[in-house]
């Protein structure tokens, strides 16, 4: 993908009424394109107040020209912002004019694409832009600007220089054999493997409560019917979403709610229970709720803790497999009511398999231990210094650490430095396809698309 000569135009606000609305312009036609459309140039970086014209002179809107000359714009060519009023008509009219001058139509995401294509953003940054217009919490806004100024980008170039200076270390031992020092031998080799190591597992975790940030951390709540569970989606989301009803089986689709906990944004699913059932409509609601289950990134299933038989608690495969669900879940056993049955309240001692967790959702008993069990579920610490991320970021640092692990394995088990030298360039290509150092245009195409149009 390379940098293009079109001039490009589009509306940068929101569709609908305002009291401002802008059109923005970007390409080598700009300067040419301002002087026909605003009679002239405005100085560059200064608000100019102008009258927007159509072919005849006649005056379509007014307000404010800004004007910014390459290299230096969000795009790095020539930018022009026409700050008029936000109506979705004469908004439309001087675009229609911006196109009749020889703009063309911006395509989603097109102007953060040429910013990245110019060396302005890399990939990382550019996609902190979208982030940060579409987050949906405080902390995942402060995460997305972290990104877009630099800090998780610096992280990864860190780790790929080191990555690269190793490289060069075993290479140099590959191109000069005749060397009497054994390099490949050499102890300072597997201390910078270790360091790596550990460099890549600490920019994984970030990564991951940053990727929970932008993207939200799908808790699903399960089990038979009558144990609570519309009462839990209640209680956590302060609204009464579900309706909660002594008789079983009220729940029939699955109930969605956005909440949102010390800045971990939660998108909580309560599910219709899951029984034996002859209803049709009943069934449908149980198919869902399995879906819904096999997409969770956690499964609270929960029972009615004052209806087991006295004596000792099923297993979590035991449960699993009595619901029909599989065994490889994500999953905290809940037990409610324990204002009924007198078992003890929070995170519970001695819980062997997975998480136990005692509660009363209508008293409000151990929903703070929850919480906080869904924050440690999430991998997320309230104020920690974090960047937005991505699923495909993770992707890229899960393939590096694959390929650091079999270099660790070419150098010390094979004592092959060819092959772990080209394991040191897998893991520099995986690192680099988080910044764009090394991508694919298909990958571009896929990122800036999803931008909305006029960024």
């Amino acid at each position: 993908m390379t940098a293009s000569t079109d001039t490009i135009a589009a509306i940068a606000t929101p569709p609908g009424f305002g009291g401002v609305g802008i059109v923005r312009l970007s390409g080598p036609a700009v300067p040419a394109l301002a002087v026909d459309l605003l009679g002239r140039l405005p100085a560059p970086r200064h608000a100019t107040h102008a009258r927007f014209r159509d072919t005849e002179g006649a005056v379509l809107d007014a307000g404010l020209a800004l004007y910014f000359p390459a290299p230096h714009s969000f795009t790095g060519e020539h930018v022009l912002e026409l700050q008029g009023h936000g109506g979705p008509v004469v908004l439309d009219l001087v675009l229609a004019r911006c196109y009749g001058l020889g703009a063309r139509p911006a395509r989603p995401g097109e102007f953060s694409e040429r910013a990245f294509l110019n060396g302005k953003l890399d990939l990382a940054q550019a996609e902190a832009v979208a982030d940060l217009i579409a987050s949906g919490s405080a902390a995942a806004a402060r995460a997305a600007m972290a990104s877009l100024q630099g800090v998780f980008s610096e992280r990864v170039t860190a780790l790929t220089e080191a990555v690269i200076a190793l490289r060069v270390h075993v290479e140099a031992a590959i191109d000069f054999p005749e060397e009497e020092v054994d390099f490949l031998a050499d102890p300072d080799i597997g201390a910078r493997l270790a360091a790596l190591r550990e460099q890549l597992a600490a920019l994984t975790a970030s990564a991951g409560q940053g990727r929970v940030l932008r993207d939200g951390f799908t808790v699903v709540i399960a089990g038979p019917p009558n144990a609570g569970k519309s009462s839990l989606l209640n209680a956590l989301s302060g609204e009464e979403t579900a309706i909660v009803s002594a008789q079983a089986g009220t729940t029939r689709d699955i109930l969605r709610s956005q909440i949102v906990i010390d800045g971990l944004p939660l998108h909580v699913i309560d599910t219709a229970g899951l029984r034996a059932s002859g209803d049709s409509i009943e069934q449908e609601g149980i198919r869902r709720a399995r879906a819904a289950v096999a997409g969770a990134d956690r499964v609270l299933l929960m029972q009615d803790h004052s209806r087991l038989p006295p004596g000792p608690l099923p297993g979590a495969a035991e449960l699993l497999q009595a619901h029909d669900l599989p065994l490889d879940l994500p999953v905290s056993l809940l037990y409610n009511k324990i204002d009924l049955s007198g078992g003890p309240a929070g995170l519970w001692d001695g819980a062997a398999e997975v998480p136990h967790i005692g509660l009363a959702v209508t008293t409000g008993v151990g929903l703070d231990a929850l919480r906080a069990h869904l924050k440690d579920c999430a991998g997320y610490s309230a104020g920690a210094g974090v960047f937005s991320a991505r699923r495909r970021h993770l992707d890229a640092l899960a393939r590096a650490a694959v390929h650091l692990a079999l270099a660790e394995t070419r150098l010390h088990h094979d004592r092959a430095g060819e092959l772990a030298a080209e394991e040191l360039r897998l893991v520099q290509d995986a690192l680099g396809e988080i910044t764009g150092a090394f991508t694919s245009d298909d990958l571009l195409g896929r990122i800036f698309t999803s931008f909305c149009i006029g960024k």
